[in-house]
């Protein structure tokens, strides 16, 4: 529904809009500007999607280039580009194994994840999970964050412990706020999120500044981070603030808080942009880890690639000679006859090196096993881990096969000594990823310009007229729109129906989208019914926090931090 300056359409069989976007041809892509962990949303649906259908393919085509900046140039074109450079997951091929999965999810709304899969086996099985995600007090919580809020309040009605996070430390030394600014905009943050349904009894709020256990955990992450490291994923240079690159590894330490007490696979809802956070920490997650597994079939080490070749080999040959052990000569016999054949496309590298060394091992068998490496274990809880490991097994000075284990066994195994002798024990952390959201005027959604988005703070008639002012995705008249339909999915308007007015009522979205696509649903009239949904909102959720700020003190959450 685009604007209209037709002046023949009457008001009352109006397609036309209030406000004209500054640029109509402006890239609706959003960036970053205000994100922490879950600071961002998403925005509008694929254009090539069946009306009423699952939003899932990823957005916008056709773009040169995806960037993913955590703080403020990121711009991310094609969704789907994001499933190939960075190997993020399409939520939608996970989706028929979450348990009653809500309406963001369901609408394709939540496009993306990265290793979902456990957290969602834990929902189905009764098993402890838990749900992070943070947010950066720099200015007034918004329809944006609420989706951020929405699926933590999911995740904790699932049976998961459930963590919000305010990033003050990245506000004040990323941002340069001031600590009472902080402190004013932390507080509305908290309100904000128990008015959207969060459970303080059984969930837990804090502040970085104010949380020594994730400060300390900071500390001995960084250990394993080094400038070069976080040069590479954040740009930082010479004139990056040591404070700034601290901030970095608070919030892998945020990010792995809830299994400081003990391992669970963990979700951390945020916005594709925030996807360095995730990757950085599940690299820091593995480093501090006591033990590795792998599989294995050889006393020599193997890379992935090479694997997948010992495995090959291994199987081809055992089918052949069923009563026969074999040996690593065999294997390297097999492969190079592979080779000559042109049966095999791995680079020559990887094949020739592989061959060297089963030549090199000769007579030693070529057997399947799961290996244990020695990260960082102590001289105790490798000693523990021998003793641990129940039938057939060898032991070598920085690892150890076992050969009647399956490779989820052996990682449980791992996990079980470690924590037992003293490690964490974690678990790769997991992200679900939003869209962006397009802003009320077009083009990008900014905390700096009032128009393009609408806080949790506005009041009902403000909320009112903002979206009664948005920019649409309708036709030029309302001839026109009769006649081929309106953009729903070019729309702002219409992603406001589908990320929060109506709710978990899929008909109710299905049916604004059916209705504009098929000419049926005018500009004027389907900005006045969602103007009016969210001044309702609006003031629901107003009341909501003004009954909760009677409250606040009696909650285990610090206010004012105290830091001037």
């Amino acid at each position: 529904m685009t604007d209209s300056d037709d002046p023949t359409i009457s008001s009352d069989d109006s397609n036309s809009d209030d406000r004209r976007s500054a640029d109509p041809t402006v890239d609706p892509a959003r960036s970053a500007s205000d994100a922490d962990l879950g600071d961002q949303t998403s925005r509008d649906p694929a254009p090539d999607v069946e009306p009423g259908a699952p939003l899932t393919d990823g957005g916008a085509a056709g773009a040169d280039e995806v960037s993913l900046d955590p703080w403020g140039s990121a711009t991310v074109d094609d969704y789907r580009r994001l499933f190939e450079d960075f190997g993020i997951e399409r939520f939608e091929d996970i989706l028929p194994e979450v348990p009653e999965p809500f309406s963001l999810m369901r609408r394709g709304i939540v496009f993306g994840h990265r290793d979902y899969r456990p957290v969602a086996d834990a929902m189905r099985n009764d098993e402890p999970f838990a749900a992070l995600s943070g947010f950066m007090p720099t200015g007034d919580p918004h329809i944006g964050h609420k989706l951020v809020f929405d699926e933590i309040v999911y995740h904790q009605r699932q049976g998961g412990d459930a963590y919000g996070l305010i990033a003050d430390l990245e506000a004040h030394s990323a941002r340069g706020l001031d600590w009472d600014e902080i402190d004013d905009h932390a507080r509305d943050y908290v309100l904000s999120l128990l008015a959207a349904g969060f459970d303080p009894e059984d969930g837990t709020i804090y502040r970085q500044s104010t949380n020594r256990a994730v400060q300390d955990l900071a500390f001995e992450l960084g250990i394993e981070a080094n400038f070069s490291e976080l040069q590479s994923i954040y740009g930082f240079d010479g004139e990056t603030d040591v404070s700034h690159m601290q901030s970095v590894v608070t919030q892998t330490a945020d990010i792995l808080y809830p299994q400081l007490d003990e391992p669970k696979p963990t979700v951390i809802p945020v916005g594709p942009d925030q996807d360095p956070h995730i990757r950085l920490t599940r690299d820091l997650a593995a480093r501090v880890r006591y033990f590795g597994v792998t599989e294995a079939y050889a006393s020599f080490e193997a890379d992935p690639a090479e694997r997948e070749l010992l495995a090959e080999a291994y199987e081809t040959l055992a089918a052949r000679h069923p009563d026969e052990t074999i040996r690593c000569g065999d294997a390297a016999t097999y492969l190079e006859g592979q080779r000559e054949q042109g049966a095999t496309t791995e680079a020559a590298t990887t094949l020739d090196g592989l061959i060297t060394m089963l030549g090199e091992a000769g007579k030693e068998p070529l057997r399947p096993r799961v290996r244990f490496l020695d990260r960082n274990a102590t001289e105790e809880a490798f000693e523990a881990l021998i003793e641990a490991i129940d039938g057939e097994k060898r032991v070598f000075e920085a690892h150890v096969d076992a050969f009647e284990l399956t490779k989820e066994e052996a990682e449980a195994l791992a996990r079980q000594v470690e924590v037992e002798t003293g490690g964490y024990g974690f678990v790769p952390p997991s992200a679900t990823y939003n869209r962006f959201m397009t802003g009320l005027t077009g083009g990008k959604m900014s905390s700096s310009v009032p128009e393009s988005h609408i806080s949790l703070l506005d009041d009902p008639e403000t909320g009112y007229d903002k979206v009664r002012a948005a920019t649409t995705g309708g036709r030029e008249t309302a001839e026109e729109q009769r006649e081929l339909g309106g953009r729903a999915d070019e729309c702002p308007v219409y992603e406001l129906y589908a990320y929060l007015l109506a709710g978990e009522d899929d008909g109710f979205a299905r049916e604004v989208y059916e209705e504009c696509v098929g000419g049926e649903r005018l500009c004027g009239d389907c900005k006045e019914q969602a103007a009016t949904l969210m001044a309702e909102y609006l003031e629901d959720h107003q009341d909501r926090r003004a009954e909760w700020a009677e409250k606040l003190d009696e909650l285990d959450y610090d206010v004012d931090s105290g830091r001037r």
